[in-house]
């Protein structure tokens, strides 16, 4: 997709994003200007260590209790503990992992911190610090900007 370097992107509050690592797609996510860290959601968090013994972070990414869930068990070899501030100010170590999301068919690579949001409407958050790196602008008034221009897109394609 070719765009001038100078235009941003818009997204809405909420949008359906993709993480093609995963064969994860049309997962909802929350776009959240105050949160810097992107987070996504898993349970059964634990590091296990491999024939090698290096340690292994294994977790079951959106557990199967959400909509948009399938709680097929992850391994990763990279990641970090890193303290991460909640929406109510509380601290919390968690780890984190670089994933790939998509939005306007495009991957940004960016930081997810992994916690248990089961008391979260939303599976997966997006972050400033993707924010800043993709040159989105977000209008809440809006949603599933991404994937409406997607669809718009494979209709002009389809018509031609």
């Amino acid at each position: 997709m070719n765009r001038p370097r100078s235009s941003k992107r818009l997204l809405g509050r909420r949008e359906l994003v993709d993480f093609p690592a995963f064969a994860l797609g049309g997962i909802e996510a929350k776009v959240d200007t105050g949160a810097y860290t992107s987070a996504i959601h898993c349970t059964d968090i634990h590091i296990e260590t491999d024939a090698a013994q290096r340690p292994v972070l294994l977790v079951r990414l959106l557990d199967p209790e959400h909509a948009d869930a399938d709680g097929r068990p992850l391994a990763f070899a990279n990641f970090v503990l890193r303290d991460i501030r909640s929406s109510n100010g509380e601290v919390q170590e968690r780890y984190v992992i670089r994933a790939v999301v998509q939005l306007y068919g495009e991957d940004f690579e960016t930081e997810f911190s992994l916690s248990d949001r089961s008391d979260m409407k939303y599976p997966v958050l997006l972050g400033r610090s993707l924010l800043r790196q993709g040159r989105f602008v977000v209008d809440v008034a809006k949603r599933n900007l991404s994937y409406k221009f997607l669809a718009h897109a494979a209709a002009r394609r389809a018509r031609t």
